[in-house]
């Protein structure tokens, strides 16, 4: 029926502090110092956000051997192996600023102390991830990686180990990620847990945001590019609930086939998505008759991690 069409807002969505920080870094950089700024690896995973720093004359590299020597470098959010750290310091560089997100830093921190400690440390995350690349690469040995429950029974590990450790990816399921753990607990009871969570406030949130929305959704649209694990987990979630997810980069994406049998559509963006896509995704909608706007706020987030001292205004 006309006029009955509807959109639910997800809040919180989009960027989280972290990326906030990161995407400042680079900003700021380019503003001080002028291009070009080389950054290793997408300093987020966000097509829209790459593209836009690219075309100020940030240059996105994987190996330090393409920065030329007296140039500035600058870390991603996922943070780098220490491998990365000792090759760049080994260079004549002009500057380095991390930008590592401060939580994936507290997991660094917190698998540092375990490794000293003598533990093996077990690693729940997806291979060939950035995050999982640096945060593993911080210790030489005795890390394994654990993608699903089924690979607990790969683990080299024995059952009756006493020093056994667990850390994860800050930006995975959060259910998933407990059955695992409990799992493991299972397996080896002398587990040792996080002190705090490992994955982040904005991972969580944004997760408990999609679980409200698929109560009330006929479809959702997650705003995030395929590379970033935090918006899959999203479009994963709702799914799993049940509800028709669809991850877009931009709203020109979206198929009008989707809407026919729609009445309300949730909409959400992943942790390193910026809200212009999310304008762009409602302003399409409407043209879709999509005209009524709700906000579904779960969690108001205030949170905010500092510059470097040399980017500070």
């Amino acid at each position: 029926m006309a006029g009955t069409k509807k959109i639910i807002l997800a809040n919180p969505r989009g960027f989280c502090a972290g990326v906030d920080r990161a995407i400042a870094i680079v900003d700021k950089a380019l503003d001080k110092y002028g291009a070009p700024i080389y950054v290793r690896h997408e300093v987020v995973h966000n097509k829209y956000v790459v593209d836009d720093l690219e075309a100020r004359g940030a240059i996105f590299i994987e190996d330090i051997k393409d920065v030329p020597e007296n140039s500035i470098l600058i870390y991603s959010a996922h943070g780098v192996p220490l491998s990365v750290r000792m090759e760049a310091a080994a260079k004549n560089l002009r500057m380095i600023f991390d930008a590592t997100c401060p939580l994936v830093n507290k997991v660094h921190v917190e698998l540092k102390t375990l490794h000293r400690q003598g533990y093996a440390i077990v690693m729940i995350g997806h291979k060939n991830h950035p995050e999982v690349e640096g945060t593993m690469g911080q210790v030489d040995g005795n890390i394994f990686l654990l993608e699903t429950e089924s690979d607990i029974a790969t683990l080299p590990l024995p059952r009756d180990i006493e020093k056994i450790a667990v850390v994860t990816q800050t930006t995975l399921s959060v259910d998933e990620t407990k059955s695992i753990i409990e799992k493991l607990k299972t397996t080896f009871p002398n587990l040792r847990l996080p002190k705090n969570e490992d994955i982040c406030y904005a991972t969580q949130n944004r997760q408990d945001a999609v679980k409200k929305m698929a109560t009330i959704c006929d479809l959702l649209i997650v705003i995030g590019s395929k590379n970033s694990s935090n918006s899959n987990r999203l479009k994963e979630l709702a799914e799993n609930l049940g509800v028709k997810s669809y991850l877009i980069d931009f709203a020109s994406e979206i198929n009008e086939e989707w809407l026919k049998t729609t009445n309300t559509v949730g909409v959400t963006a992943g942790a390193s998505a910026p809200e212009v896509l999310v304008e762009g995704v409602i302003n399409k909608l409407k043209t879709y008759g999509f005209n009524s706007i709700e906000t579904l706020t779960t969690i108001e987030e205030h949170m905010v991690f500092a510059l470097p001292g040399e980017l500070r205004a």
